[in-house]
């Protein structure tokens, strides 16, 4: 199976991959943010799929960006692991720009996104305590640190906002009041689409920034761009680490965590609904 790769601000482009073709996806969701790109990881047998979030040319904002489709896209093709990767702003002052961090929580302050698979007649109540997958994260952190010479923030809280303007300074101080550590806009809705796509899903934050609360602190375009373009390498290169050393029969709760949660009678569920939400919850609807 591929190994699903998510590629946030400054991360446009595959892992150095052979055998490469880009297939187009149609989804009930509309289409991905880009063809997907697949390919082997140069040197490996493993299988890498790859959508870059906001496009190939950064043509999405976080809140236009189809989360709904790329999950969807990566679920089609078999991915069963989706590594992330997320450009933040540091809401504490021992988490400087460069910084990687895996994070372990996040806390949703989006308001305009479509965050489910389901409705239109089938209610799933999906339990989402542990964000990111708690083993899957852990790999990742490991990967920092074996394939780098960086060492990875492990845990925190990750607040996303709804952007794409960054944080008001009373809006930064709250987050920073509240204990949250990093700030950025498009771990939600992804990592709640990737749990009910029954998906492992984690991501690595690269610090771009001090969002605003820091004295003299503004942030700029240019500055997260400088910023992002110097946590690419570690970022790819631990990516590049965590896809190789991913054991073959690695599995997780995620991977059931559709198990117990519909709460709507099989016979109940419309019948254009459950066609498109057949690849997803299938095999505990008996129709």
């Amino acid at each position: 199976m591929p190994i699903g790769f998510i590629g946030g601000s400054g991360i446009y482009d595959a892992l150095p991959l052979e055998d490469t073709r880009t297939i187009d996806i149609e989804t009930p969701y509309g289409d991905p943010s880009a063809p997907v790109t697949v390919g082997t990881l140069a040197g490996t047998d493993r299988d890498i799929a790859f959508v870059p979030r906001h496009g190939r040319d950064h043509e999405y904002s976080p809140s236009e960006v189809p989360y709904r489709a790329n999950i969807h896209a990566l679920k089609d093709l078999g991915v069963t692991h989706v590594i992330a990767t997320n450009a933040v702003g540091s809401l504490s002052g021992d988490i400087p720009p460069r910084t990687i961090v895996v994070p372990d929580q996040l806390f949703d302050r989006t308001r305009h996104r479509e965050f489910s698979f389901f409705g239109d007649g089938i209610v799933v109540h999906q339990g989402f305590a542990e964000p990111f997958c708690p083993e899957l994260a852990s790999h990742l952190a490991d990967a920092v640190e074996a394939a780098t010479e960086e060492t990875a923030r492990r845990g925190g809280t990750y607040v996303c906002i709804e952007g794409p303007q960054y944080s008001t300074r009373a809006e930064s101080e709250f987050f920073r009041q509240q204990g949250w550590d990093i700030v950025g806009m498009t771990a939600i809705p992804e990592a709640k689409l990737a749990r009910e796509a029954e998906l492992s899903y984690a991501t690595i934050a690269g610090v771009t920034d001090w969002d605003v609360w820091k004295d003299d602190a503004e942030v700029s375009l240019e500055e997260v761009l400088e910023n992002a373009a110097a946590n690419e390498t570690v970022i790819k290169e631990a990516v590049q680490h965590a896809v190789e050393t991913l054991p073959m029969n690695h599995s997780c709760a995620c991977h059931a965590a559709l198990e117990g949660t519909i709460n709507t009678e099989p016979g109940a569920i419309p019948e254009e609904t459950f066609r498109r939400v057949e690849p997803l919850v299938g095999e505990y609807v008996d129709r």
